[in-house]
């Protein structure tokens, strides 16, 4: 997102939502499943239960067993919203933000990365405050059994009617927390690659070796956050009828991490974290290889539309 981008901030928005989507539509089972393992304790006593998945690899087993390949979209309309909404205010809240502070600026000053991550923040904050009510809808319909999973509207309605409006906002505190995971992913990033361009006495890096370095840091500042992002999704989840009759509603993040590390450990902070991390490698890889094309196309058509328009007036 140079500065001296032809898009304007709805163009980078119209191109970071389409490449967003394509993304999560070719991640869509590994989300399914991270999700669903997140939720769902692991303990020996229910091991051989069918909704409890050892592995992501017995999790596709399972779901296909018992649901069908549908089993591995289910939510995917509402997931495509969020991740449309999330995405389209994301990168306008960003090219905005940053569009405004580098006007402000004296020419030829350039913006540092401080403030780069900073404006990445905030925009990650903003976006989260307009867009979670369909993430928590998504989290519902991805973790209910087929027999009680309702359309998106229906489930939106039921959410609000038990809970009230608020409870469309669940898991928000800790969404507005994990907006530090491109900073941390930036940091890794820059640390990492000092050490390679070290080790491989080099003074650039190749496309190879930045896909490498991108895709550790990335995985890196997942497993640094991780468990928060777990306790986001136990908030914003629903018991099944028969789990609810035992379950205890959390009361917060940390109340999700200390009962969590009280059942299962250290290690029911990380359960699904393996799907979790190639989704993310994967959907950051799709992500900007589409959403570069697609700022192409998008400029091309604003053109065309700036042209036609021209035209009318004449």
């Amino acid at each position: 997102m140079a500065g001296g981008s032809k898009l304007s901030p709805f163009g980078h928005a119209i191109a970071g939502t389409g490449g967003a989507m394509f993304a999560l539509t070719c991640t869509y089972p590994l989300d399914i499943i991270k999700t669903r393992m997140q939720v769902r304790s692991r303990t020996a006593a229910n091991a051989s239960d069918p909704n409890v998945y050892l592995s992501t690899t017995d999790a596709v087993q399972k779901i296909l067993k018992t649901e069908g390949l549908p089993g591995l979209y289910a939510g995917l309309l509402s997931g495509l919203l969020g991740t449309a909404s999330q995405n389209f205010a994301y990168f306008y809240w960003y090219t905005f933000i940053r569009t405004g502070y580098v006007n402000r600026q004296p020419a030829g000053v350039a913006i540092s990365t401080i403030m780069e991550l900073l404006i990445g923040a905030g925009a990650g904050a903003l976006a989260q405050i307009f867009t979670i009510p369909v993430a928590v809808v998504t989290t519902r319909q991805q973790t209910m059994p087929m027999g009680e999973r309702q359309d998106l509207m229906s489930t939106a309605k039921e959410i609000v009617d038990e809970e009230g409006w608020t409870g469309l906002w669940k898991g928000l505190k800790p969404s507005l927390v994990l907006v530090i995971n491109p900073a941390i992913t930036y940091g890794m990033y820059s640390r990492i690659q000092e050490v390679v361009l070290k080790a491989f006495k080099r003074k650039d890096m190749t496309p190879g070796l930045v896909f490498l370095v991108g895709a550790l840091a990335k995985i890196l500042a997942t497993v640094v956050t991780y468990p928060y992002i777990m306790a986001k999704v136990r908030l914003q989840w629903k018991p099944s009828k028969k789990d609810a009759e035992t379950h205890k509603p959390y009361t917060g993040a940390i109340d999700v991490l200390r009962r969590v590390f009280e059942k299962e450990g250290l290690k029911g902070w990380y359960t699904g974290m393996q799907a979790q991390i190639s989704k993310a490698v994967i959907s950051q890889a799709l992500l900007f290889m589409v959403k570069d094309q697609l700022e192409k196309y998008t400029i091309v058509l604003f053109a065309l539309l700036a042209r036609q328009k021209h035209h009318k007036v004449k």
